[in-house]
């Protein structure tokens, strides 16, 4: 296992994947989080928070997980009322309809939550939706490592 930690996230990636821990630096004054991104594919350089440019690299196999901060201010909201991000997700959620950016085969699925004082959206992409009963047993067991500290005065 290899452990990534930064931004107060931290993940265990099993052998064969690959992940970072970012905050990209504020443009003109717009305000940005931290983002953790893990593969069990190489991740490309220069991709963006939602994983645009790794999902174009992705094969069958393959799986993305995007966990991306929003504001503090967005914790006390209705759409980040779920208490905890999930740490094991059902197959059956998955759908090609949930995805950024549309390529055709691929499956997502996004959750958003607060944990720790913190908004989030969890945002997991498939390389094959076909295949997605045989891929969310790695995922779950790759958030089931994610820790999420508490948010920073």
């Amino acid at each position: 296992m290899t452990q990534l930690a930064g931004h107060g996230l931290s993940i265990d990636l099993p052998p064969g994947w690959e992940g970072a821990i970012y905050r990209r630096p504020p443009v003109a004054g717009e305000s940005t989080h931290p983002v953790l991104h893990a593969g069990s594919f190489p991740l490309p350089v220069g991709r963006g928070d939602f994983g645009s440019g790794a999902v174009d690299a992705m094969g069958p196999a393959d799986a993305l997980v995007v966990l991306l901060e929003y504001h503090r201010d967005s914790t006390g909201t209705a759409l980040f009322a779920r208490t905890g991000m999930p740490r094991a997700v059902d197959p059956a959620v998955f759908s090609p309809a949930t995805l950024q950016r549309s390529i055709p085969g691929q499956g997502g699925a996004q959750w958003f939550f607060q944990e720790s004082g913190r908004a989030f959206c969890l945002y997991v992409v498939l390389g094959a939706h076909r295949l997605r009963s045989r891929l969310v047993p790695a995922i779950n067991q790759v958030l089931g490592t994610v820790r999420i500290e508490a948010a920073q005065a």
